[in-house]
């Protein structure tokens, strides 16, 4: 009688779906691309990290390869340069974390209180614009503002009584380079989410704030910050995530000979091992370790949020 019920369950409950997913078939569509590009991009190539624990021949292929275990990972924490490279990154994505990070926020907190839509409309277009430049373009315009030859800073600084100074080439200042050029390029673009959420918090709290006498900083404080929070826990545990993923492009272009000690990088250093070098098996484990702790890192900043309330990513 239970397997009848069961079965009788499931032939109610079936068309209903097939009606839900032929209702929504747009929606369901519209998904497709993405779905097929994280199947081609990032998870089908998954399957060739296994040649990190290979001594790799493109001629010999995957399967002919000799397996070799751990070594590559051995040479790599006892390469004499890693730990630099490592420092390197590390002290990048401090300053990304640091430093970037909180700009998107307190760009949209401010874009939130522009009251004229067409300020609000072209101040939040002006901050969207360096997004849609590559990083050849940004450093380029950055490479004409910072030469010595004829450079817009360093005439500046002449004229101020200042001597010149050799921004591009400059050890020391490559950080602070490579950080400006990431606020200039990604913080209006990373206000998009911030302001979705803030337009989802209820009016009628502001009205009430407003009631009690409080002011435009305290209404910021005291309501749009906390309702924001769980969207900024999110997208710090996916930051988190990419500790070791600062991007190739943009270190690569400000990367010279000059200032190669502290501009180095793990990205960097698997494209001159892997495929200046050739060295298809040590790149690759290179690179597994990268997603390793990225990945290690996401779980235990997830664990953690989940420890003081929040919700976490899963």
């Amino acid at each position: 009688m239970e397997e009848i019920v069961t079965s009788r369950q499931v032939a109610k409950t079936y068309p209903a779906w097939r009606k839900r997913f032929w209702r929504n078939k747009w929606l369901y569509l519209m998904i497709v691309p993405g779905i097929i590009y994280f199947l081609i991009f990032k998870y089908i190539p998954m399957f060739g990290l296994v040649i990190s624990f290979q001594d790799y021949k493109p001629f010999k292929g995957i399967l002919g390869s000799e397996w070799v275990g751990f070594k590559h990972f051995e040479r790599l924490f006892t390469e004499p340069d890693f730990w630099n490279i490592l420092s390197n990154t590390l002290l990048l994505f401090g300053m990304n974390l640091l430093f970037y990070f909180p700009i998107p926020i307190i760009l949209a907190l401010m874009l939130n209180e522009v009251r004229i839509t067409f300020f609000k409309r072209f101040f939040q277009t002006l901050v969207y614009l360096p997004h849609f430049m590559s990083w050849v373009i940004i450093v380029s315009i950055s490479y004409v503002m910072l030469t010595m030859d004829g450079g817009i800073v360093n005439e500046l600084l002449v004229q101020l009584g200042f001597s010149k100074i050799n921004f591009l080439l400059s050890p020391e200042w490559f950080r602070p380079t490579y950080i400006i050029q990431v606020i200039w390029r990604e913080a209006g673009w990373g206000t998009i989410i911030y302001l979705a959420a803030i337009a989802a918090v209820d009016p009628q709290l502001y009205e009430a704030a407003r009631m009690d006498g409080a002011g435009r900083l305290r209404q910021v404080w005291h309501i749009t910050l906390p309702a924001i929070r769980s969207v900024i826990i999110v997208l710090l545990i996916l930051k988190i995530g990419d500790v070791l993923e600062l991007g190739f492009e943009h270190v690569y272009l400000l990367l010279n000979s000059m200032n190669r000690d502290v501009a180095e990088i793990i990205d960097t250093y698997v494209y001159t091992a892997g495929l200046r070098q050739m060295q298809f098996s040590y790149s690759a484990a290179v690179g597994f370790f990268k997603s390793l702790v990225g990945l290690v890192l996401v779980m235990l900043a997830n664990h953690l949020s989940k420890k003081m309330g929040e919700e976490g990513i899963y």
